[in-house]
């Protein structure tokens, strides 16, 4: 009895976790800043997005950051205007993995097939942002998520950039392409 009352105190005074910022509270802007920090496969992907431009070198680490945060503006638009797009939830896992495992492979594709790739990838986030788009104020969200979205990128570009000041740097960029993949196939499976 004494484990069960705590226990049962515990979950009584729990309340219900909120998967994003409201932003009736926050303000749309916060919402939109918030919304793709809360979700394992969109911050994996926006990560790999940065690290692979890296390994790519060039104009690359621009043209690929740009790319998505480009096509993840145009679905989210898309989402907003009610125009379908089949698969969203599957494409974001699907790039997840395909990032990770580009990343794990130091896959060298030209900069404009790379920027071709994660661009498509980055169509499918937008429109899932724009999907959930709730009450709040649809510029200031979409600006919100789109500045979180290129401060992920430049996460994954610093990380890159260190790791290759470190002793085996490009290895370092393959284990955590492999982590990346294997953290897409941990969100199916916990999904």
């Amino acid at each position: 009895m004494k484990r069960i009352l705590p226990t049962l105190a515990l979950t009584l005074a729990a309340s219900p976790a909120l998967a994003h910022l409201d932003p009736n509270e926050h303000g749309s802007v916060m919402a939109g800043l918030s919304h793709p920090v809360f979700g394992l496969d969109h911050i994996l992907a926006m990560v790999a997005v940065g690290l692979w431009a890296v390994s790519l070198g060039g104009r690359a680490i621009v043209a690929l950051p740009a790319a998505f945060v480009g096509a993840m503006i145009l679905g989210y638009f898309a989402a907003v205007a009610g125009v379908p797009l089949p698969f969203v939830e599957p494409m974001i896992l699907v790039s997840v993995f395909a990032l990770g495992l580009a990343l794990a492979f130091a896959f060298r594709l030209p900069v404009w097939a790379a920027a071709t790739a994660v661009g498509f990838f980055g169509l499918f986030h937008g429109h899932a942002h724009g999907g959930e788009l709730g009450s709040a104020g649809a510029l200031a969200f979409g600006i919100g998520f789109a500045i979180s979205t290129a401060l992920l990128h430049a996460f994954g570009v610093v990380v890159a950039i260190m790791a290759g000041r470190a002793l085996r740097g490009a290895n370092i960029l393959r284990g955590l392409g492999v982590l990346t993949a294997l953290g897409g196939l941990w969100v199916v499976v916990a999904g």
